[in-house]
């Protein structure tokens, strides 16, 4: 099943940006199309993570890792630059996303990796060397992107000069290299649980016996692409409805629900790491990601707006600032003593029901 899926997605995919379906003027029949592009998306983003899992531990960690955040990450910008392109003019969706995939990554995946790690095993530790680095990239990269936009005099309130974005877009780039390079050489064993030798074996036991690393990587970017069109087909078809409701949180609404859709694969591979007590490779995972996204995905969009001339709006809200500031700080403390449990979890879930909250009533 893993691998008629994706290919299943991709096909509806190509069906639907070739218009080779009549589903224009039936809203009956645009309503099924689009509810089997929902199903057709979660069931490969599952059959995407076999894959990805697969290729990861057959490469090992920390680059195992480093597969799925950049699966995950090309999935977003894709998504990001197609949806900014569509109908008007689109200057706070990369904000939206990004704001959104950081915070459903510290308080939501950490806080349920957390949980369910701390339930199953009580205690459970980490290694401050890793995530003290995984945080501080995370901090530097968010103040720089999300924060500074408020602060600047040369334009708008929340907007960058083109000079300004495209200096900050190369800032951004070099941190996250520079971090993947210490997380891959430099500062190998900061990443790492223990000794992985057994695991990293079996593992590719595993992926001998359930086909080559050809065959999933084959499948895993056939997935991708008939996720990033699908989504791109049913972010559109929400927005648009959102807008002719008359919803002023669209942009919101739809920026976390792009990220719950690219965040889903790291989100259940962490914490079936916590539960398994492999506690600093899911937060090599969620934080990761979250470091990924704003490294990669606003120099990006930084990039196509330079180029298009398109305005983009970088610079959060008051809230969204003390809700980002909040979240950051929660992880600083959660993992300052290199052990947590069920409580600490909890706290950080708590700050996720309450940014939740806020998207429904601002």
């Amino acid at each position: 099943m893993s691998n008629y899926v994706p290919i299943a997605c991709f096909l509806l995919a190509m069906l639907l940006h070739s218009h080779a379906l009549p589903i224009t003027g039936s809203f009956g029949l645009l309503l099924a199309v689009d509810t089997l592009a929902i199903i057709l998306v979660m069931f490969t983003v599952f059959a995407a993570l076999h894959h990805a899992e697969a290729i990861a531990h057959r490469v090992g960690e920390p680059y195992g890792t480093l597969v799925l955040t950049f699966v995950v990450t090309t999935i977003e910008v894709s998504i990001i630059l197609s949806m900014m392109q569509h109908g008007d003019t689109n200057p706070t969706l990369a904000r939206e996303s990004v704001f959104s995939t950081v915070m459903i990554v510290c308080t939501g995946i950490v806080g349920a990796c957390l949980m369910l790690g701390g339930w199953r095993h009580r205690y459970q530790d980490i290694k401050r060397q890793g995530t003290s680095a995984l945080l501080s990239v995370l901090l530097a990269l968010t103040v720089l992107t999300m924060v500074l936009p408020n602060y600047t005099l040369t334009t708008g309130l929340g907007t960058f000069s083109p000079v300004q974005l495209g200096f900050v877009a190369v800032l951004s780039l070099m941190l996250y290299v520079s971090f993947v390079f210490a997380q891959s050489h430099g500062q190998k064993a900061d990443f790492l649980d223990g000794d992985p030798t057994e695991r990293t074996d079996a593992a590719h036991l595993a992926v001998e016996e359930n086909g080559g690393i050809v065959s999933h990587l084959f499948f895993l970017l056939i997935g991708l692409a008939g996720v990033v069109l699908l989504t791109e087909q049913v972010a559109a078809g929400v927005e648009d409805g959102l807008a002719y409701l008359e919803v002023k949180q669209t942009d919101a609404i739809v920026g976390a629900m792009i990220a719950l859709v690219v965040l889903l694969p790291e989100g259940i591979s962490a914490m079936k790491a916590a539960f398994r007590n492999e506690t600093q490779r899911a937060m090599n995972i969620a934080l990761g990601s979250a470091c990924a996204t704003i490294g990669l995905t606003i120099p990006a969009v930084a990039i196509a707006s330079i180029i298009t001339g398109d305005p983009l709006t970088l610079g959060l809200t008051p809230g969204d600032t003390i809700l980002l500031f909040l979240a950051l700080a929660m992880s600083a403390v959660s993992f300052g003593t290199g052990r947590t449990t069920v409580l600490t979890g909890l706290a950080h879930l708590v700050i996720f029901v309450a940014y939740v909250m806020l998207i429904a009533v601002p």
